[in-house]
């Protein structure tokens, strides 16, 4: 999501009228509203990030009350989602990439999403991210199934608004380059089975074939021949590993 966007002077403008407006069609007396607010656990390493997603969520056409917890390390949010009652939030926006949490092994917002998913398991998970990559996308589809998932420079803050009233009417919201990645790969899906894509991920880290069994719990043999079929798949039946890594990142896979 544009940065820009959050002192979009415009916009606020725009809202705030419509706001006026809408307060002078239908008065409400304030003990009259009683709609409950929203508790909002946001995980995110740039605080602006977060300070702007506060201030668009305050224009929700609902007239929904948003209240927010905010964290920007994976260490702060780990002891936060245990120590919690497990009914405090409503939703989780995490950020895919934060600064990790070697004493747990949490390197990623994807590994925080399972502890939410043990200790706030009412939350719904909304994932915000940098990333583009087709692979990366559709292995958080796949993975976590979060009821939101949003490249951040792929939505507006009007776009936000839209994507929150769909996720607290309980349906799941994909930004258009989500969308786009899992259509594209839903036709490779049968060539690039889960373990398939692992191979891929896996050497794209630079681990080597004869070691993969430990991080896959499959044969050596069973692997080569995976391995085989990723090849025809990116066309580089000739080539060595180093191929398969540099057409997967020209496809947008890793």
């Amino acid at each position: 999501m544009n940065l820009n966007l959050f002192s979009n002077i415009n916009f606020m403008a725009t809202r705030e009228k419509e706001e006026q407006a809408r307060r002078q069609r239908f008065p409400v007396h304030v003990h009259q509203r009683m709609i409950p607010a929203v508790q909002i656990l946001m995980i995110d390493d740039h605080p602006s990030q977060i300070e702007g997603y506060k201030v668009i969520l305050e224009y929700n056409t609902q007239g929904i009350k948003v209240e927010t917890t905010a964290c920007f390390n994976c260490e702060t949010a780990y002891h936060t989602i245990i120590s919690s009652n497990p009914f405090a939030f409503d939703l989780v926006f995490l950020d895919r990439s934060m600064p990790p949490y070697p004493d747990k092994n949490i390197t990623t917002g994807e590994d925080l999403a399972s502890v939410i998913k043990q200790f706030l398991p009412t939350a719904k998970i909304v994932i915000l991210t940098s990333h583009s990559e087709t692979f990366l996308l559709y292995n958080i589809v796949k993975k976590i199934d979060p009821i939101g998932l949003l490249v951040k420079s792929d939505f507006s803050a009007d776009d936000l608004l839209v994507a929150f009233d769909i996720m607290m009417g309980g349906e799941h919201y994909h930004s258009q380059t989500v969308k786009q990645s899992i259509k594209e790969f839903l036709a490779k899906e049968s060539y690039l089975d889960h373990y398939n894509r692992q191979i891929i991920i896996l050497l794209a880290q630079g681990i080597k074939t004869k070691n993969m069994p430990a991080y896959l719990n499959m044969s050596l043999s069973a692997i080569e021949k995976r391995k085989s079929q990723v090849k025809d798949y990116l066309c580089v039946e000739k080539g060595g590993d180093e191929d398969i890594v540099r057409e997967a990142r020209r496809l947008g896979f890793v």
